[in-house]
């Protein structure tokens, strides 16, 4: 049991923090080292199985990283941007793989977890799943074989605690689709239509962000043209999927050179 990687998980108390932990406690392939929660938080010092409303499990909640990743082979991660840019330096001072799903980091965020990618195996990817990574493909080959006739819209629906849009699996979504265009998503994107906005620039990708409930997470890539559409579309229903995929990827870091790789990697889809 104790050759088994050790995994820590940030942000334990949260709703994806609770999946992560109960999947590499079921998983039988990891063992769950520690678990992190910002400074102050009622969690910290209390054996994690109390606090989630089970039985004793022998991990206490620490706020303190750098003692949590010294004794970690990989650190998965779905917090915030400003915490996980943290993370991301002392995870690579520990030389553990840092697993981040989180959204929403600004350009500069990005920059400094490419800097932390030098010395550490870093897989980041809006989203863990194998379905949508599948619909990342798609959607590039899709986009290669229409041309500009077919306009690209990008919807995704989420729950109201979401506090980024588009989400990250847009993004990705939309990445893909410029990539299969030839083109700069930056340069071409449309978001946040309201009021007089014109006609619809031609070539241009469109995002529609949907809040409520408890929607976990649904993406549809439409292709309208004159006289038809073409819709690819993924459903999450369970958070599973996103706690197992990113388990898969802490498990296949390991002894990984330093670098950034994302979800297609993991998968063997990279460059198919």
């Amino acid at each position: 049991m104790t050759d088994l990687p050790g995994i820590v998980v940030t942000g334990a108390s949260g709703r994806m923090g609770q999946m992560l932990v109960r999947t590499v406690l079921d998983s039988g392939r990891a063992r769950l080292v520690a678990a992190l929660e910002r400074a102050g938080h009622d969690w910290i010092g209390r054996d994690l199985g109390t606090a989630m409303g089970g039985a004793e499990i022998g991990v206490t909640v620490t706020d303190d990283p750098l003692e949590a990743f010294s004794r970690a082979h990989a650190v998965i991660d779905f917090t915030a941007p400003a915490a996980t840019v943290e993370f991301a330096g002392i995870a690579a001072q520990a030389r553990c793989v840092h697993v981040i799903g989180t959204t929403g980091m600004t350009d500069d965020d990005l920059k400094k977890i490419e800097a932390a990618a030098r010395h550490a195996v870093v897989v980041r990817a809006g989203n863990m799943s194998l379905g949508v990574n599948l619909l990342v493909q798609l959607t590039r080959k899709v986009a290669e074989a229409l041309d500009e006739d077919y306009d690209i819209e990008v919807i995704e629906a989420h729950h109201n605690q979401k506090v980024d849009a588009p989400s990250g699996t847009a993004l990705m979504l939309g990445e893909a689709a410029a990539h299969g265009r030839g083109v700069d998503l930056s340069a071409m994107s449309d978001r946040g239509r309201d009021g007089i906005t014109g006609k619809r620039e031609r070539g241009h990708i469109g995002f529609s962000a949907i809040r409520g409930g408890d929607i976990v997470g649904e993406h549809d890539v439409m292709f309208a043209a004159a006289g038809e559409r073409v819709i690819l579309r993924h459903v999450a229903t369970d958070r599973a999927v996103f706690a197992r995929g990113a388990l898969k990827a802490a498990l296949w870091g390991q002894g990984r050179k330093p670098g950034e790789y994302d979800m297609l990697d993991v998968l063997g889809l990279a460059g198919s």
